[in-house]
């Protein structure tokens, strides 16, 4: 099974490793599973073989590798895995003021019976320096939410105020801009990745000796070399490409950063890289971020507000300690049940949870 559920959501990811776990135990097969996400190695495995460029590091029990590694390599592996029952990283900080109010958002695809509608009646604040995280499930409308926020899709009604003043629906908004879930596929493959970075600074009428300055200095910034401005996205690593991506954004100078799934398809070294990162350009800049993603994990990690969707609509909404650790509504207790666990043994003390949330 050769990465059986990168990018799929929690509770999709929890139903194709149980069926795993259902199928050895009732057929006695065989499972090879590679993966580079080791909570899901974790639940699924007895034995563990962690490889790094081509060569095995470390191999044997999965509770002695995990629980008590020896390789140094290992140990990072280990550190860098976001987990939500690690203590809270992020201090509890003074937000400053509200950059985006979203007052009953919705958003219908088609019309008349064939009408879907996507997000229903959702209502948010973002402030600047915080980080709001937005989870659920693939078709809960987080995607959909976070386009809207940023101007690229249109609400069919409700309201958007950014600083207090309300903008017109569907139209990109200056201060606003969003990190995608795929770089290579937002990134142009014919034009150089310092190009790709320098339109928002083009569009403003900047002079190209300002332009190739500017760009060079948010290669730097993001981790990047300036000299990286005439190469092509395909010359770069998925977690270069994601840094790349980061740099296009901060171009427009913004107030407010849509992320996207921005690690969702990096392993966990270098996903701790990118959220390190975005971490710091928030603390310098006064950033607010709005974080969607599926990972509850990681979201936990980088929020200081978080918002469940199912269906469209937010089912509860608060500070993270609150949301993790006393969650109100079945479906986020469902959620949190569906995260993997480093410790094997924690790990089945979850798949019995899921069993009885199921059953209720």
């Amino acid at each position: 099974a050769d990465e059986p559920t990168t990018a799929l959501d929690v509770t999709v990811q929890a139903q194709i490793l149980d069926l795993l776990h259902t199928l050895r135990a009732e057929t006695g097969m065989g499972l090879l599973l590679v993966t580079h996400d080791v909570g899901v190695a974790a639940e699924s495995v007895d034995e563990v073989l962690v490889m790094r460029e081509g060569r095995a590091v470390e191999h044997g029990e999965v509770r002695d590798i995990l629980g008590a590694p020896r390789e140094a390599y290992t140990q990072e592996l280990l550190k860098a895995v976001p987990r939500v029952d690690a203590p809270l990283a992020r201090a509890a900080g003074e937000p400053g003021e509200v950059v985006l109010e979203a007052v009953g958002l919705r958003k219908e695809f088609g019309r008349g019976r064939r009408a879907v509608t996507a997000v229903d009646d959702v209502s948010l604040t973002v402030r600047r320096g915080e980080t709001l995280g937005v989870v659920g499930e693939s078709g809960s409308g987080k995607t959909t939410l976070g386009r809207m926020l940023v101007g690229l899709l249109a609400p069919t009604a409700g309201q958007l105020l950014h600083g207090g003043a309300e903008k017109p629906g569907g139209q990109v908004v200056p201060g606003v801009q969003m990190v995608f879930q795929d770089p290579v596929s937002s990134l142009n493959p014919r034009r150089s990745v310092g190009e790709s970075i320098a339109d928002p600074l083009r569009a403003r009428g900047e002079s190209d000796s300002f332009v190739r300055g500017r760009v060079r200095e948010l290669l730097e910034r993001v981790g990047l070399e300036a000299a990286h401005y005439d190469r092509y996205p395909h010359e770069f690593s998925g977690g270069q490409r994601q840094r790349v991506g980061i740099a296009r954004a901060l171009a427009g100078e913004p107030r407010l950063i849509v992320c996207d799934e921005p690690v969702s398809a990096l392993d966990v070294t270098t996903q701790a890289q990118v959220m390190d990162l975005l971490a710091e350009l928030q603390r310098e800049l006064g950033l607010a971020l709005v974080f969607v993603a599926h990972d509850l994990a990681v979201v936990r990690q980088v929020s200081d507000r978080v918002a469940v969707m199912r269906r469209g609509r937010i089912v509860e909404q608060g500070p993270v300690a609150e949301v993790y650790g006393a969650p109100r509504d079945p479906y986020t207790k469902r959620l949190l049940a569906a995260v993997p666990a480093l410790d094997p043994e924690a790990a089945a003390r979850r798949r019995a949870a899921r069993e009885e949330l199921a059953a209720a």
